[in-house]
């Protein structure tokens, strides 16, 4: 990368978690998984309860196999040919969990979280319930404000997620919202973080990679 582009990358990071720090949440920076992984064991114990919100960028760095496969009483959503009433018991315990796990749909260098959820069950969790919350979001998802964040969902976040959840949805055949009505529509809650009223609370890691949606 060249190096007054990787300056400018840099300075928005620097200028996005200062302001996260500002508004009570905790950031950190990694440059690959395995530096994300070692900071994750750093915030949790072996034997603690702890679920996942709803994310491709937890699979691409490995933080699903992480949990499933470590010491911890881990809530799985994913688990194979799960039914209906055991994915809501699921999202239930997941607001008595010791650490709860989700990416975001977009930041904002203004320090606040931007997400956009079907069902309500990642937003709700980040919001209230666990002890933890440790976002792993791209630097790739800082955007400059509200407005920029709005568009990155539209144009990018929601149609990409309808399109990988086979959805039939407008923006999974357009390629960019249409504000649809679609019994199949993703995008029901949208939700923005500006503060924590519980200190580090919120953890937010950032990686320097393009990943997830």
């Amino acid at each position: 990368m060249d190096e007054n582009i990787k300056w400018l990358k840099d300075k928005k990071l620097e200028r996005t978690m200062e302001n996260l720090e500002k508004h009570n949440m905790e950031a950190y920076y990694v440059q690959d998984e395995n530096e994300l992984i070692k900071k994750i064991s750093e915030f949790t114990k072996e034997g603690e309860t702890v679920a996942v919100g709803g994310s491709m960028t937890l699979f691409e760095t490995g933080v699903i196999d992480y949990l499933k496969n470590g010491n911890f009483n881990f809530l799985d959503r994913y688990k194979d040919d799960i039914s209906g009433e055991e994915l809501k018991e699921v999202y239930r315990k997941s607001f008595f969990a010791d650490s709860y796990f989700a990416s975001s749909n977009a930041i904002t260098e203004n320090g606040e979280l931007y997400n956009v959820d079907g069902t309500g069950n990642r937003v709700a969790a980040m919001i209230y319930g666990p002890d933890k919350v440790i976002v792993v979001v791209s630097t790739d998802k800082i955007v400059k404000d509200l407005d920029a964040a709005i568009k990155r969902n539209q144009e990018y976040s929601a149609p990409a997620n309808a399109k990988r959840l086979n959805r039939k949805t407008p923006c999974a055949k357009v390629g960019y919202c249409m504000d649809c009505s679609s019994e199949e529509r993703i995008c029901n809650e949208y939700t923005l973080i500006k503060r924590q009223p519980i200190k580090g609370r919120i953890k937010v890691i950032f990686i320097d990679k393009k990943l997830g949606y």
